[in-house]
């Protein structure tokens, strides 16, 4: 007698259809997995405005420069966007992609890309974009999301981490969120300075540069983009993880502290930066009678200005004029075999758990 009596109400019912969605109701896509690698930019033109442009949208970061706005702004729109637009110009002329009409890193990143998105299949979809000019971070998550990506993966291809690079990047992906009604799950990858498939592929790369050439070097120095000490002081990694992936390469290859050093370049303005600076000691080594060296850049992922005209370019002409006699630079590792081989294994070991 300890039957259940149902309501009538529940023997009584019966499924009732999903009402139809309006004609006009968007439809959206989800359920996939999408990377998006980002880099720091490239101006769309070597002439006096789409400098202007690149150099307002870089030196108004406020991780980059962190002068007081009310010191900075007159200095920046008064004196500097008129003085340097051409003169950069020149300098990224010197190493500009004529046949696709842009700069390198942009040439680089989209074939680093394209092996990516090879190698990973349909498990996942691939894009990229630039912190600073185009591709706008904003318009590729965007075209994730248009995808079906509602999880995205951010790669800022930066091995070293500093505020004014990796923070950055992530910055510009967040202001894109905040502007979204349904965000994707987003996940960062951290930076990967001691990794050791990055050390790894590094030391590779610097033996296949060094075996190429038609003399042994006397120095090599790995020269990483510098920082105002400033932000080191303020709590900034970057120094520490710079030094960290300079010891551990120098390790691999099996070379002295005095063989293979570490500076720092690309200094502007009058603030001190990470010493060494790097176009001080390759002129003071040519003076000491150093007669053969070479250069690596472990920070960059990709070949750009402060690399090819910078490093290849205004260090070669430091270490002749001062006696020097062989000079070689030994590319980043780009899209190569053993470049895409460190950014596919960041990706697929932050990917566990969404394919």
């Amino acid at each position: 007698m300890n039957e259940r009596v149902e309501p009538d109400v529940l023997k009584t019912a019966r499924p009732v259809a999903a009402s139809p969605l309006p004609s006009d109701h968007p439809v959206v896509r989800s359920g996939r997995v999408g990377v998006l690698l980002m880099n720091l930019g490239t101006p769309e033109g070597t002439t006096y405005w789409p400098m202007r442009r690149y150099l307002k949208e870089f030196l108004s970061d406020r991780r980059v420069i962190e002068v007081p706005r009310l010191i900075w702004w007159p200095l920046l729109n008064l004196v500097i966007l008129s003085k340097r637009p051409g003169p950069k110009g020149r300098d990224y002329a010197s190493i500009w992609n004529n046949e696709l009409d842009e700069g390198p890193l942009k040439t680089i990143t989209r074939g680093q890309r394209d092996k990516l998105q090879a190698a990973m299949g349909d498990a996942v979809v691939v894009d990229w974009a630039m912190r600073y000019g185009k591709p706008e971070v904003s318009l590729r998550i965007q075209a994730l999301l248009d995808q079906g990506c509602d999880r995205i993966l951010l790669v800022p291809l930066y091995p070293q981490y500093a505020a004014a690079t990796s923070a950055t990047a992530c910055d510009q992906a967040f202001k894109a969120l905040m502007q979204m009604r349904w965000q994707p799950t987003v996940r960062v990858s951290p930076p990967y300075h001691d990794d050791p498939v990055y050390i790894r592929a590094m030391a590779d790369s610097i033996r296949d540069g060094l075996a190429k050439l038609d003399f042994e070097p006397e120095v090599i120095l790995t020269s990483f983009h510098g920082v105002p000490k400033s932000y080191l002081l303020k709590g900034d990694p970057y120094h520490c993880q710079c030094r960290k992936t300079g010891r551990l390469i120098r390790e691999a290859l099996g070379f002295s502290p005095e063989k293979m050093q570490v500076t720092f370049q690309s200094r502007f303005g009058n603030e001190e930066w990470l010493k060494p600076y790097t176009d001080e000691t390759v002129q003071a080594l040519a003076k000491s009678g150093v007669k053969r060296m070479a250069i690596v850049a472990p920070g960059f992922s990709a070949d750009c200005l402060e690399t090819l005209e910078e490093l290849d370019g205004e260090n070669r002409h430091y270490f002749e004029e001062n006696g020097g006699e062989r000079f070689a630079y030994i590319p980043c590792l780009n899209d190569t075999d053993l470049g895409m081989r460190v950014i596919e294994h960041i990706v697929r070991k932050e990917l566990q758990g969404w394919i």
